[in-house]
């Protein structure tokens, strides 16, 4: 395993801005990361692990030990219990695996297609997008413990997994890197469409496809066919770049940490104050999303914008995407200090008008 010296962090990242790394390595295998998690403990420097850089900001100091790129690839797959099991090393590339499993015809990736980073990362937030969540397929995380350097096999009950979060994030943050992810999809299974935009999409462009003669009155014509898994990834990447959250190069409304604040979810107490409140002040209702124990989801993109913070805002070097008011961008040598100072300004907006507190969804790393 090779260590490299005074590594730049920027672009590695899709946000692209930060400082270096004081030493840097990458891991083909479980073996590699061993042999780094050794090697930092040798010299007493912190370890950070890297997988795509996609829900990441970096301090402009960068970080002062060693940062692990994790590259450990390979997808196998085998049937179990009547699903197809998508076993994938943590440095696969996330939308190259849910290409191999669309194209199976297996459902329970697909409305998670265009998401940059990899599959290391997906049970530590719990990523989810469209109305599926990853832990909805995830049945085993294999991971190197770091308290024996052991190599561990987490079933999903362990893993603890809730809304963007799971013990890889929480209580057990730091002591797990995650090597492989194995993914139970239904074959010839149908796909979800549950989710506004995409229920939306599929009422405003239909799935046209051709019917016999006899159908009707006019014999040869159109109608609606369920949308294939297929259909749902292209309709999801449409909706992605809309959004500017799929990465086009040169468009720097892409150039971001995806969406930066988590949606809050409120108990019906608290969600009738703010809606009282949303009323007075903009004059309409806060719009709202079921969600698990009763509770209701608010987007955080409503607040942001009813904060003040709309589309397009800009601040010297730094704004929100043109396209998602959730998606603080980097309009071109930005700072990590001016990424914090926007994220802190938003913060403080929204808990002042509406008494919500926002929760950033990126690491933040080196700013200890």
């Amino acid at each position: 395993m090779q260590v490299l010296e005074h590594v730049p962090l920027a672009p590695l990242t899709t946000l692209q801005v930060g400082g270096p790394a004081r030493y840097f390595a990458q891991a083909a295998t479980p073996d590699d990361v061993r042999q780094a998690v050794d090697w930092a403990n040798l010299r007493a420097v912190p370890l950070f692990v890297l997988g795509g850089g996609s829900n990441l900001v970096v301090a402009d100091s960068g970080f002062p030990g060693l940062v692990l790129r994790i590259a450990i690839g390979g997808v196998e797959r085998r049937e179990q219990d009547g699903k197809q099991v998508f076993e994938a090393g943590a440095g696969v590339e996330w939308d190259a695996l849910v290409v191999q499993t669309v194209a199976a015809n297996c459902a329970g990736l697909e409305c998670m297609s265009g998401i940059p980073g990899t599959v290391g990362g997906t049970p530590v937030q719990n990523v989810g997008a469209y109305g599926q969540e990853v832990s909805g397929t995830i049945i085993e995380v294999q991971v190197l413990d770091l308290r024996d350097r052991q190599v561990r096999s987490l079933g999903h009950e362990a893993c603890g997994f809730a809304y963007r979060r799971s013990i890889f994030n929480t209580g057990e943050r730091g002591r797990f890197i995650i090597l492989r992810v194995a993914y139970a999809l239904q074959p010839g299974g149908a796909p979800t469409i549950a989710y506004r935009d995409l229920k939306q999409y599929f009422e405003h462009n239909g799935c046209p496809t051709l019917v016999s003669p006899g159908v009707g009155e006019t014999g040869w014509g159109f109608a609606l066919k369920r949308p294939t898994l297929s259909d749902v990834r292209e309709a999801v990447k449409e909706i992605r770049l809309s959004k500017a959250m799929l990465i086009v190069e040169g468009d720097e409304d892409s150039r971001s940490a995806g969406s930066f604040f988590k949606n809050p979810a409120l108990d019906p107490a608290d969600y009738e104050r703010l809606n009282a409140a949303a009323i007075l002040l903009t004059g309409s209702a806060v719009p709202s999303y079921p969600a698990p124990a009763r509770q209701y989801k608010i987007p955080a993109a409503w607040l942001v914008e009813n904060a003040g913070f709309h589309k397009g805002y800009t601040r010297g070097n730094v704004g929100i995407s043109r396209k998602h008011a959730l998606a603080i961008v980097n309009r071109g040598g930005a700072t990590a200090a001016e990424i914090i100072a926007l994220n802190h300004d938003i913060q403080r907006a929204v808990l002042e008008k509406f008494g919500i507190q926002l929760t950033p969804e990126p690491v933040f790393v080196g700013f200890e």
